[in-house]
């Protein structure tokens, strides 16, 4: 089997705007290797996501070339680069080892040909040196490659870190890989030992932000159920024309989480998120949004003002979940009118302070809604006329 050659993947990395600086900066050290992902993605002819590089000693020499906005990170020997043209992730080369399932790893310094063994999968178990291109890779990296195959380096893989399963699905997903049987078998078995839910919730993040978020959700649940919360639908119907009625300033992400969430108990999901580490506004949106998946009552509103009333205060993720013809009203139209009066114009004309003022206010947008009321003068006849109204009545 031919695989693509080393000068080859060089060559390609120069016709990325930040693959050429970096070789412009350091290419001719002699040990920097482009590793990981940005390898993988440019044998498989894909603009690289992410330019990684592997330093064979001491950092100082490749970040001086470098330039551009620093932070290192002493701990691990690694720094992250920020250029015009993207960032770039560096690392020394070196083992890591785990001290227990789900821990952090404990570095010490290697060599590139032991440093590629600790990967999380063989795809992105190659590197190759920047002024010598040659390769560095697990005896099954470039196979699989060829092959789409997703297979991890040994069998403690996923014990070593259990988040590996959602990668595991992602890169299948985004790659259109199929996951080696015997992976497979590994991820099924896997628990979630120490690992934070803060650090799973950063790979259901980041699952939420690939183009479907839905079929690794259901990978993720075929290779291990445990990893989803109980009721949680990695397909849910309707998700696609909610998205598409989605405005620039909602969340798709969270819109997607919330149509999967939407079988999930409430107690349940709330805690859930908590644990992943989602902030207190994101969990009320999804928890809020994921109730409204069945549309009532926004689809049984058959007047504007009824429609307002059903989804005024409510996030317009949950809105789009709702769907239908009142949802897109809403969305593209209605939340948009407000009225041209406020309480300090009621006081004005004599009303006194109180929850009258708020309830004929909000009759006067239903009625703004329904086109009966129109301009400043008609809502302030309109409010004092309930107003009266209101108050003849008590």
């Amino acid at each position: 089997m031919k695989y693509m050659e080393a000068a080859t993947v060089v060559a390609k990395l120069e016709e990325v705007p930040l693959g050429k600086r970096v070789l412009d900066c350091v290419g001719e050290l002699g040990n920097v290797w482009l590793v990981g992902g940005a390898v993988r993605d440019l044998i498989l002819g894909r603009s690289p996501l992410e330019v990684d590089l592997l330093v064979e000693g001491q950092l100082d020499e490749v970040l001086a070339l470098l330039g551009g906005s620093q932070q290192r990170f002493d701990r691990f020997d690694t720094a992250t680069v920020e250029l015009e043209e993207g960032t770039v992730d560096i690392a020394a080369s070196r083992s890591e080892t785990y001290p227990h399932p789900g821990a952090l790893p404990v570095v010490a310094p290697a060599a590139v040909s032991e440093d590629i063994l600790r990967r999380d999968f063989t795809i992105n178990a190659v590197a190759v040196n920047l002024d010598q291109p040659t390769f560095v890779a697990h005896p099954d990296a470039l196979a699989d490659l060829s092959e789409g195959i997703v297979r991890v380096l040994h069998d403690q893989s996923f014990a070593d870190d259990p988040t590996r399963v959602w990668r595991c699905a992602r890169y299948a997903v985004r790659l259109g890989f199929q996951v080696d049987q015997h992976t497979a078998e590994l991820a099924a078995a896997a628990g979630p030992g120490m690992t934070s839910g803060e650090r799973f919730g950063h790979e259901l993040r980041l699952s939420l932000r690939e183009t479907d978020p839905t079929q690794i959700f259901t990978l993720v649940q075929s290779l291990n159920p445990a990893a989803l919360i109980e009721g949680f639908e990695p397909r849910p119907s309707g998700l696609s024309s909610a998205l598409d009625l989605l405005p620039q300033d909602a969340s798709r992400e969270l819109t997607t989480l919330a149509a999967c969430c939407a079988g999930v108990e409430m107690s349940l999901l709330t805690r859930w998120l908590d644990y992943m580490q989602f902030s207190a506004d994101e969990r009320d949106l999804v928890a809020a949004a994921s109730r409204w998946v069945t549309g009532e009552p926004l689809r049984a509103a058959d007047r504007r003002s009824q429609i307002g009333r059903a989804a005024r205060g409510a996030p317009i993720e949950a809105v789009a979940l709702a769907g239908g013809a009142n949802a897109r009203l809403w969305i593209e139209e209605l939340r948009f009118v407000k009225l041209e009066i406020d309480g300090d114009d009621l006081i004005a004309t004599g009303v006194a302070r109180g929850p009258l003022i708020g309830s004929a206010l909000e009759h006067t947008l239903d009625l703004t809604l329904d086109g009966e009321v129109r301009g400043r003068q008609e809502q302030i006849d309109a409010a004092l006329t309930h107003v009266e109204q209101a108050v003849q009545g008590q």
